[in-house]
């Protein structure tokens, strides 16, 4: 990992052709190595960072021959080396693709493994694949949090990158999650429409909450069975926000079992969960078969106690 003095003084960066797309916070991820997200998300929004000497917001898309500068980074960290990814790890993921093409990988990932490094993480899904394969080229699609289980998609390659972002921003793949959330949901489908707006604790950490000066924000909910103390449901966003599944479900007074950022507080009386009952289980892209992946044994386990609590 690079160390800290390699960012007090001003860097540059050009955007070559696999990197042309990125939106700029993904691009600093994988190159301002040691600075916390949070902190490249200040340098953003102070103006520190600039593309052709022009402010820039967090989501704003890189293209061929871009200059990117960034201003001196100063911060106190521990000195941490790296943390090499083992052949061990390194197999583990690459025995969880159940999707592979000329241009697209699709991960089963597990829940507890961030999608890529920073923030005091060594290292991600996406480095751990890039060591792996030995390909330099291989970007994330898309995110999902780090304790959510599931789909990931990974391109091979820069037009596969641009087709599939592409398709997202325009709502044509359809993402389902399984979720255990508290409660017995009264509804058996519901649309839930609540506008998002991301905000920022003291702490630099990223949060979400139902709000009229948030973002539109549609969830469709269909309930597939009902225990004692929760139930389980397949949630499909129509808008990509972040955290959007988990303040849905916290809005209409039904948080996800195992979530300790929104709702921990409500009463549950069923078993706990090691971990956010959350899995990406199917993408349906058009021009691609339905990719899916199971239900992971930790859910299933949860939902076999909760049936025997519920007879």
């Amino acid at each position: 990992m690079n160390s800290t003095q390699e960012w007090q003084s001003v860097t540059w960066f050009e955007v070559d052709e696999h990197q042309a797309g990125q939106r700029i916070d993904n691009f600093l991820f994988s190159r301002l190595k040691g600075v916390p997200k949070s902190r490249i998300y200040r340098l953003i929004r102070e103006g520190q960072v600039r593309v052709n000497k022009k402010r820039i917001k967090a989501e704003t898309k890189l293209a061929i021959g871009d200059q990117v500068r960034v201003a001196p980074i100063r911060f106190e960290t521990k000195d941490e080396t790296a943390v090499p990814v083992s052949d061990k790890v390194a197999q583990s993921l690459l025995s969880r693709v159940v999707y592979e093409d000329e241009g697209l990988i699709v991960v089963n990932k597990p829940s507890g493994i961030a999608v890529h490094g920073g923030s005091g993480v060594a290292y991600g899904l996406i480095e751990a694949l890039r060591a792996a394969t030995g390909k330099k080229y291989l970007e994330l699609i898309h995110r999902i949090d780090r304790d959510t289980s599931g789909l990931v998609m990974i391109s091979k390659k820069r037009s596969t990158l641009k087709l599939l972002q592409d398709l997202l921003r325009e709502h044509k793949i359809q993402k389902t999650y399984a979720a255990i959330v508290k409660g017995q949901v009264s509804l058996d489908s519901q649309l839930i429409d609540q506008p998002l707006l991301r905000y920022e604790l003291a702490n630099g950490e990223r949060r979400v909450r139902v709000s009229k000066e948030g973002k539109e924000s549609k969830t469709k909910w269909l309930v597939v069975e009902r225990y004692r103390h929760a139930t389980l449901v397949h949630a499909s966003p129509l808008s990509g926000r972040t955290h959007q599944i988990r303040v849905h479900g916290l809005s209409i007074g039904h948080p996800l079992v195992g979530d300790d950022k929104y709702g921990h507080q409500t009463e549950y009386k069923g078993p706990e969960a090691r971990r956010l009952c959350l899995h990406a289980m199917r993408l349906e892209i058009p021009g691609y078969p339905v990719i899916e992946a199971p239900l992971p044994e930790d859910m299933q386990g949860l939902v076999a106690q909760l049936r025997a609590l519920s007879k």
